[in-house]
């Protein structure tokens, strides 16, 4: 969707709103937690987020890259900088038509800074002088199909003292066919309302976000106003001066800061701000939750996972739940299926069904970060306190989840992290739901005023031996199901169906029953190469001859991946009695023989 779609929504229904910036990071390592910064910070609702463009595509793969899969994975409407600087039509060309096929919409057209090394800002060959010759190019080549936005400076471009003059070339960018104007961050509101005025004086009617930078730490502040020379009032650096060797005092002052010049705003009948977040989540979290500005439950979260806003998947609305805390690997696995998931279920039998080959399997963590969460361990007892572990928060991943249990996990943690010290390695759960409204702050999906429901599912790893006697008491209870499935693919199950098996579902005035989440034994099977390569990748942290990269290996080579769906939603303890009789028992046992600690459960 085009960006000043939504803002005109917006504006009509009286809404406040708020996006962020981000740009390329350096290194992979940096670029993996930026994905899962913009994944935390998509839950606080942004209208859309943007990401800046290096001079003269110095990050173009990067950037496209971090458009593709802000949109696509995450469901963040996005804006892809794009500078003349060293950028000859032919890459323009290029970046654009990236743009295009990763499914954005919108293009914030900018001059650009001169080229690392040069003080002057020179066009290259057969390339752009100015940021309107952009403007026009995209409107020729593209029509409306992108939305254009472009910079405002209210203090005045470094490049035109005339500040009335630059503000007629503004105008001229607007006349082009620019949708909007996001201005360069500076610290007068009083300059920037001015710069308002005089604009709407002379007829520019597009909306206009302004650019504000949380001022994180004192030198960070002196380092960012040199690059436009901006004009900080006499007033910040006089209550700066007592706390300027406080970062988290200087930090402080910067949110109360922001937050003054957005009420500043609202007065002006601004709705709308543009926080650059030089890829920080703290201050913009803060300023919006004293602002209280809380997206809705039905913008934030329309279906349990985030859906893509890539075109191709516009109509996605199922999804396999084997991928639940690794979505974009499920994005990229299925990109070339025949036919999405679409509440009819595609057909992932499809021979273009990815290959795992296709993108690789890779942990989220350096070497000495997983060395340092998970240790080293010497037997099956010292993997499974790392599962236990992390099931109480005491560590933050593990190499099939990233990120913290959610917080539904709450109710079903302390059992979680009892079968894992049972030897019942987990990976993926849910508890079971039975109707609570759409809008529940934990279990809520969905639109507003309908119901939800959660089959309880358990996905874990378990022992050839404890398979057998799993399978055993899941033989007694007609309402499980279970799929088990070995590395080299011998699969064991008791249901013959192909049909999937709905495990999340809501009910919504007006609609058919939505069901969102599903287990399949199709895509299970795609899944378990993704499940065990991890274990590989796990071993390789330590030496190939080591005891820990023996023991993990035994693991993925000779374990099977199982997953168990209690069909009966109502009764919220079924899928735990497969395990409490073991609990308590196996647990003192291994507490007074030393293998686990009293703390890990």
């Amino acid at each position: 969707m085009k960006v000043i779609d939504k803002i005109n929504l917006a504006e009509q229904e009286g809404r406040k709103f708020w996006s962020f910036e981000y740009f390329p990071p350096k290194t992979a390592q940096g670029v993996q937690n930026l994905y899962d910064r913009m994944e935390r910070m998509q839950r606080m609702g942004p209208l859309f987020i943007d990401v800046t463009w290096g001079a003269g595509g110095s990050s173009a793969d990067l950037t496209t890259e971090i458009v593709s899969t802000a949109q696509s994975v995450y469901g963040l409407e996005t804006m892809m900088h794009l500078t003349c600087t060293n950028m000859p039509v032919e890459k323009i060309d290029t970046a654009l038509k990236m743009a295009k096929e990763c499914g954005c919409q919108n293009i914030l057209a900018l001059r650009g800074d001169p080229p690392k090394g040069q003080s002057n800002w020179e066009s290259c060959d057969n390339g752009f002088e100015h940021a309107i010759d952009l403007v026009k190019y995209i409107r020729e080549k593209y029509g409306d199909y992108f939305c254009i936005g472009v910079a405002g400076h209210p203090e005045g471009h470094a490049d035109c003292p005339d500040k009335e003059q630059d503000l007629q070339y503004l105008k001229e960018k607007v006349d082009a066919g620019a949708d909007l104007i996001v201005t360069q961050l500076f610290f007068d509101v009083n300059c920037f309302l001015n710069f308002v005025k005089r604009a709407r004086a002379i007829g520019i009617t597009c909306p206009i976000l302004p650019g504000v930078f949380p001022i994180q730490n004192y030198s960070g502040l002196k380092r960012v106003i040199t690059f436009s020379n901006n004009y900080v009032p006499q007033y910040i650096w006089d209550d700066l001066e007592p706390i300027k060797d406080d970062d988290a005092a200087v930090k402080e002052y910067g949110i109360k800061l922001t937050m003054d010049f957005v009420h500043k705003f609202w007065e002006a009948g601004i709705n709308g701000v543009h926080l650059y977040t030089f890829n920080l989540e703290r201050s913009s979290r803060l300023i919006l939750e004293r602002l209280d500005l809380v997206a809705s439950l039905e913008d934030v979260k329309p279906l349990p996972w985030n859906p893509s806003l890539t075109q191709k998947r516009a109509k996605e609305n199922v999804r396999p739940i084997f991928w639940k805390n690794r979505t974009k690997s499920y994005i990229q696995r299925t990109e070339f299926w025949d036919e999405f998931p679409n509440g009819r279920w595609g057909d992932s039998r499809s021979p273009a069904f990815g290959e795992l080959d296709g993108y690789g399997v890779s942990l989220k963590y350096t070497t000495d970060q997983s060395r340092e969460m998970w240790g080293s361990p010497q037997t099956v007892d010292d993997v499974a306190v790392v599962f236990a572990k992390y099931c109480k928060g005491k560590i933050n991943g593990i190499p099939w989840s990233a990120q913290p249990l959610e917080a539904e996990t709450e109710t079903i943690r302390q059992r979680l992290a009892g079968i894992n010290l049972l030897g019942y390695l987990s990976i993926n759960s849910q508890p079971a739901v039975n109707g609570v409204k759409s809008s529940h702050p934990t279990y809520g999906w969905g639109p507003k005023n309908g119901y939800v429901y959660q089959k309880a599912y358990l996905e874990f790893f378990v022992s050839p031996e404890k398979l057998d006697d799993l399978i055993d008491k899941i033989g007694k209870d007609p309402s499980m199901t279970y799929y088990a499935v070995n590395k080299q693919g011998d699969l064991r199950a008791n249901t013959q169906s192909d049909h999937p098996n709905a495990v999340t579902w809501g009910v919504f005035p007006g609609k058919e029953v939505i069901q969102p989440t599903i287990v399949e034994s199709t895509a299970f099977m795609a899944w378990k190469d993704e499940a065990f390569e991890l274990w590989n990748e796990w071993a390789r942290v330590y030496d190939r001859q080591s005891k820990s990269a023996e023991v993990i290996l035994d693991i993925a080579n000779n374990w099977f991946l199982m997953n168990v769906v209690s069909n009966d939603f109502q009764d919220d303890a079924a899928i735990w009695r497969l395990f409490d009789l073991e609990i308590d028992g196996e647990i003192s046992k291994k507490i007074r023989a030393n293998v686990v600690h009293e703390g890990d459960y």
